[in-house]
Order: C-alpha cells, then structure tokens, then sequence
C-alpha cells in the first residue's frame, strides 16, 4: 500500500484544481490550455489517474503538472481506496476537482472533502452511465449532448451546471456522434471550470448558480 501524503496548508492565488483521469485526458489538455491564461483564474496542481502509463498522465507530466497514481488494486477494498485518494487530492489543497474521463465512482471521504465537477455525454438525466451515446443512439433521439454537473453518490445524478446539445444525423454511429459531443464537452467544462473558479457557486435544493 502506498505511503498518505501529508496534507499541506493552500497558498494564495488562482483557485487550485486537481484533475482525475483515466485515458487519454483530451478534457484535461483543453483545461491545460485554458489555464495559461491568467484571466481564467485556474491553476492545475495535480492530475492522478486510477492506473499507470495513461496519456493523460504523460500530458500532466509534459506540462510539469504534479501526478499521482492511486489504484484500486492496491487496496484492501474500496472504502481503503476512497480515504487513500482523498489524501493524495489533499495533499495538493485543491479547491476543486474535475473527474475527466475517470471510470471510477468516488467514495463518501473524496465527496465529502470537494467540490467535483464532472462531465457527460448525454443530456442527464436522460442515458446516464457508461454507454450514453450507444444508449441514445439505441434509442433514437435526434437530439443529444452533454452535461456538466457536481459529482454525489449516485452514477450521473448530481445537480447540473450546464448543458448543450448536439444534433443526431441520420448517418450517426457511436464513434462520430461522440467525436462531436466531445468537442463542445471540452468547451462546455472548461467554461464551466473557469467560472466556478471565478466566481463560485451557490447550490439550493438542486439548482446551481453561479454568479
């Protein structure tokens, strides 16, 4: 099992984002991009992956961005896992953080601590979970999208912070539908990352809002 970090006191500054990916971090690198901008008020201080070797592990590391690697396996049982990722995501003192493509559900301790922002590609609460573009193709929609939303402890059943839609063509399949609700997820999250940041939030009951 791997040592607990030491949680540390935050600095002064942008608001400080720690990101979780599993794959290839195409979300992680448009929020990378965005943050160069000092007007974005975001400062990326350290992405972790739920395994070794991911691309967007290696794009954090190019950009000199801290990283950690907190696998289930290498726990007794998920509630060990939970309270080991949380200490790694305090050890950075983040003021949020954004799950980007990471395919695992996070425990009470990790809730508890954060605020996390988490995208999908599917206008919830319609076609939550892993399959929402296969499902909503299944299905026959002529219209999809994405969804930005806080993380709790249900699969996609946060309160919801943003939405855009993307149209259905007739010629569809899964891999050209998704292609083109990641390039307006991208943007969607990194405007939505930039304003909380910013400005903050305010949540009632399960309305959002962001001054």
């Amino acid at each position: 099992m791997s040592p607990t970090p030491t949680p540390a006191t935050r600095p002064p500054g942008p608001a400080r984002v720690a990101v979780l990916v599993s794959g290839t971090g195409s979300n992680l690198q448009a929020l990378i991009d965005a943050s160069r901008d000092p007007a974005y008020g975001v400062t990326i201080v350290a992405v972790g992956a739920d395994r070794h070797g991911t691309v967007g592990l290696q794009r954090a590391e190019r950009h000199g961005i801290p990283t950690f690697v907190c696998r289930v396996s290498d726990h007794d049982d998920r509630a060990s896992w939970d309270r080991a990722l949380a200490a790694h995501l305090a050890s950075h003192v983040p003021d949020l953080v954004v799950t980007a493509g990471f395919m695992k559900l996070l425990g009470e301790r990790v809730l508890a601590a954060h605020t996390v922002v988490n995208t999908h590609p599917a206008l919830l609460p319609a076609f939550p979970g892993a399959h929402a573009v296969a499902d909503a193709l299944a299905y026959g929609v002529r219209v999809t999208g994405c969804t930005a939303h806080l993380v709790d402890g249900g699969v996609d059943t946060g309160p919801i912070l943003a939405q855009r839609a993307v149209p259905v063509e007739d010629d569809d399949t899964e891999e050209t539908l998704h292609e083109r609700i990641k390039s307006v997820e991208r943007s969607m999250l990194v405007d939505v990352v930039g304003r909380l940041a910013r400005h903050g939030h305010t949540l009632t009951d399960r309305k959002v809002t962001i001054p």
